[in-house]
């Protein structure tokens, strides 16, 4: 069953993708909750029509991120938490707390679903993580876990 996905569905595609699903997948869960309609020949016609008219505006959102992805690859993000002396942390590090980083020190509104980290972080130290910003922009952003 081919589909045009409304809005972007994890691990299927972005909005206005045309994507083939099994058709129970379509029927029972993707057009139900709104997030697809079938992609007949009239359907398609108006995505044509929409990509068209929104083409502009995702070049513009591209060119955005990209200069964001940029700014954060020289960046480095502190992050407190708290740990012992060993520097062992109580607990770890999550994409939530990179999230809220993110936000309060360079007043970028990332979803924490997009942030991807590489291992588990539970000593004080340097890390790596990558962010999705947007289709096919992927930063990479250094940060420091501190003793908070």
């Amino acid at each position: 069953m081919d589909i045009i996905l409304l809005q972007d569905v994890e691990n299927l595609g972005s909005k206005f993708d045309v994507v083939k699903v099994k058709a129970g997948y379509g029927r029972n869960f993707l057009l139900p909750k709104g997030m697809a309609k079938v992609a007949n020949s009239s359907n398609v016609k108006h995505l044509e029509e929409i990509r068209k008219q929104q083409s502009a505006k995702i070049a513009k959102k591209m060119e955005d991120m990209q200069k964001i992805a940029d700014q954060l690859k020289d960046k480095v993000l502190q992050i407190g938490a708290k740990a012992g002396t060993s520097g062992k942390l109580f607990g770890s590090v999550t994409t939530i707390q990179i999230a809220d980083a993110l936000k309060s020190q360079f007043d970028l509104d990332v979803d924490r679903k997009k942030i991807h980290l590489a291992e588990e972080i539970k000593n004080l130290g340097t890390y790596k993580a990558t962010v999705n910003l947007f289709k096919e922009i992927v930063a990479d952003i250094n940060f420091e876990v501190i003793q908070d």
